[in-house]
């Protein structure tokens, strides 16, 4: 077991970690998990004014934290992919102007092309 990051992967292929962790990107951001988390906290604000026992309280609490824990995760997911993304672009673009004062097209044109979207392959 490595413990580099999904997106730096040699061969560039997205394993069964990265498809999950985009279906569970593109959930949390839809108005469904909204709806989820307003009735989450509605829930929370009801035990507490309901005055209901300890045990309900802690519950809607323990929930609450390990939404926001998922959550963080799938955030910080999201944010190593798209910063990866952007360093390869940024790479990409800068041997194609060094390669564009060196002469013809080459390698780091054909690198730039492939760059452009990579965040989406990622």
């Amino acid at each position: 077991m490595t413990l580099s990051h999904p997106a730096d992967r040699s061969d560039g292929s997205r394993g069964r970690f990265e498809r999950l962790a985009e279906v569970a990107s593109n959930l949390t951001s839809s108005p469904v998990f909204s709806g989820f988390c307003v009735v989450l906290v509605a829930a929370f604000v009801t035990a507490h004014a309901a005055g209901l026992s300890a045990e309900w309280q802690i519950l809607a609490g323990d929930t609450m934290t390990a939404v926001t824990l998922l959550l963080l995760a799938l955030l910080k997911n999201a944010e190593r992919r798209a910063e990866h993304a952007v360093q390869r672009k940024l790479d990409a673009i800068a041997a194609a102007l060094l390669e564009q004062n060196e002469g013809p097209e080459g390698e780091a044109h054909r690198a730039l092309r492939e760059a452009i979207r990579m965040e989406e392959r990622l």
